[in-house]
């Protein structure tokens, strides 16, 4: 048992008060990826709603990824722009509880929904015949519910071993949001065995997914570089190289997050900016500019509403 056991109201999240002369420009820059991220998500399931062409499963999964994204920015964001303005940077135990429940349920679903748009890519190059029938709008949408079904499981279990026990005195949480890691550290019992077991669940879903979307990019690959014709393969590999750049960029940060070994320096805060900020704004960016149906809709819906402003 560790010493000053008490029953604990809430928690302090330390954040960024280690860089007390930047917090402002901080502020500034955070919001306004924030803003930029909501804008491209928003654009997202605006265009693929409102343009019937964008009503196949492929932009379904799109929908539902942008969606889930914007969701998961609302969990951490919105309170660590709050701590950034001001000294009184609390969280209440329940708060911070439905914090990481959420974080890591949102987080969850996006690994899997990205697996998804692997797997809807895999039907789509190397069964196209067969496609129309395995890949129904029906069955994408039982998908999705799976997605989120799978990701809230692993969270729950994962929120609910964490703050099954009680928590000791310092309530200071080393971070921005609550990290699972960081908050487990703080628990009265013994927290090594919990921190090893829900470090490994969650690297299990990360690895287990991201092995699933190579295995389906090898079959991909195998089928594209039978394709004769030199146009054919190219519009095999422009239909994927948005869902693999946001693969890379997702998996790779998350990587750092939670494959940093214990005791290797480095600073948690700075080290999960990328996951929790960066890989948010940049992959609604990738999905809208490097996809040509995408801008397509948006020069439709911009036509419309020139044709009637005049």
């Amino acid at each position: 048992m560790k010493a000053n056991q008490t029953v604990l109201k809430e928690f302090i999240l330390v954040g960024f008060s280690s860089y007390p002369h930047v917090r402002t420009f901080l502020f500034v820059l955070f919001f306004g990826l924030y803003l930029l991220t909501l804008t491209g998500n928003l654009a997202i399931l605006g265009l693929t709603w409102a343009d019937r062409s964008l009503h196949t499963p492929m932009y379904l999964f799109l929908r539902a990824l942008s969606f889930s994204e914007t969701c998961y920015t609302l969990t951490i964001i919105p309170k660590m722009l709050a701590d950034l303005l001001t000294e009184k940077r609390s969280i209440s135990v329940p708060g911070c509880g439905l914090q990481m429940c959420f974080f890591l349920g949102l987080g969850g679903t996006n690994c899997i929904i990205l697996t998804l748009m692997g797997y809807d890519r895999f039907l789509a190059i190397c069964h196209p015949l067969r496609y129309p029938l395995l890949m129904t709008n029906v069955v994408c949408g039982h998908l999705v519910v799976s997605a989120w079904a799978g990701g809230f499981l692993i969270s729950v279990t994962e929120t609910a071993l964490i703050f099954g026990g009680s928590f000791c005195t310092p309530n200071l949480i080393h971070h921005f949001f609550c990290h699972m890691r960081a908050v487990v550290r703080l628990s009265c019992l013994d927290s090594d065995i919990t921190e090893l077991v829900v470090t490994m669940v969650s690297v299990s879903g990360l690895m287990g997914t991201f092995l699933l979307i190579i295995t389906t990019y090898v079959f991909i690959l195998s089928t594209v570089f039978r394709i004769p014709s030199a146009e054919g393969k190219q519009k095999a590999f422009s239909t994927c190289a948005s869902h693999l750049t946001v693969v890379i960029i997702h998996f790779g940060f998350a990587a750092i997050v939670y494959l940093k070994p214990e005791g290797s320096g480095g600073d948690d805060t700075l080290i999960a900016v990328p996951y929790t900020v960066i890989t948010p704004f940049l992959s609604p960016l990738i999905f809208s500019l490097r996809n040509r149906d995408m801008k397509n809709a948006f020069r439709k819906l911009m036509a419309k509403r020139s044709f009637w402003d005049t």
